[in-house]
This record gives structure tokens, sequence and C-alpha cells, in this order.
């Protein structure tokens, strides 16, 4: 009888640990640059020295470039209702469709690697009508949205695969309601 005990003690601690395995923090296998182009809105995003004084109407939006990089504009509402806009260039990573590397550094500063910073797409809706990005280090991480709100179990569902990733998700910073 004790042996049955175990067992399903056994069984059920595995059934648990299956639901919790950690998912591999990659980029997605496929990214149209081309419908990934235009305005997101940021839902949230874990606190980064660069947004510290964005409080509200967060987006980001991307152009292709002739040359195949991208144009980078990000803005938001600084808590005196200013805009705030940051120009930057993003170019994909060869043999990684999901990876970008982006810097808002000036031109004359590209040549230095460390001015450029990993910039995954680790999850996107199939009609790409919301994008979760991060990166190796799980520093960062923004959930993106073609609509200004998002469906709140839709959120919570991406934050838990986030957590699962290995993101505190904990540290989120809203930025926009849930519906």
């Amino acid at each position: 009888m004790t042996h049955y005990l175990l067992l399903a003690a056994t069984l059920a601690a595995g059934a648990t640990s299956a639901q919790e395995a950690p998912l591999a923090n990659e980029s997605v296998p496929a990214l149209d640059l081309q419908r990934y182009s235009g305005q997101w809105h940021e839902i949230a995003h874990l606190p980064m020295f660069f947004q510290r004084k964005c409080v509200g109407n967060i987006t980001a939006t991307y152009t292709p470039k002739p040359d195949g990089t991208i144009s980078v504009t990000n803005a938001c509402d600084d808590k005196d209702g200013k805009q705030m806009v940051s120009e930057g260039t993003a170019r994909p990573v060869q043999g990684y469709p999901g990876r970008l590397q982006v810097r808002f550094a000036p031109d004359w500063l590209a040549w230095l690697p460390m001015v450029w910073a990993d910039y995954w797409v680790i999850e996107l809706d199939p009609e790409y009508r919301w994008a979760v990005v991060g990166g190796p280090s799980h520093k960062y991480l923004w959930v993106l949205s073609r609509a200004p709100t998002m469906d709140r179990q839709q959120f919570e569902q991406i934050r838990a695969r986030a957590a699962q990733r290995g993101y505190a998700v904990k540290d989120l910073v809203m930025a926009a309601p849930l519906d």
C-alpha cells in the first residue's frame, strides 16, 4: 500500500512539474518584416533606464528601408504630457528570422558592437495582432499590441509563458489598460 501511495505522489509531482516546465527562450522561427512593420502599442514592459520617464501612450513604429534595415521610432508621453521620441535602426540577424539588433546611437557609432542590442521576437500572434519581445539576457521584455489595449486573459497567458521562459514578470510595468 505504501508503494502505491509513493507512486501516486511521484506521478502527481511529475504532472505538476510538467505543467510548469520551462519554455525555451528562443526567437520565433519566422518573422515577416513587412507584416511586422507599422505601429505597435506597448502593453507592458520590464523596467528599463531609457523608459523611466514614459508614463503612457507608448508606441514603437517599424519602417523597412531599401537597404534591408528597419527604421525604429519609439514614442511616449512623459508626466507633463509631452511626447518624447527616440529614433533608431534595426538590422536582421543572419540565419535567425525572429531576431534583430537595434541601436539608438548615432550612425557614426554603428561600427561599435556595444551599441547594438538584441531584440528577439519570442512570441507572435499568427495574425500579427500582438508580439512579445525579449532577448538572451532576460533583462528586458515588451508585450506589444496593434491595438492600444489587450484582452486581460490573453495578457495573462502571455505573462505566464514569459515567466516559464525565465522573465521576471512580477516586475512588469503596465503601460496600457487591459480589457
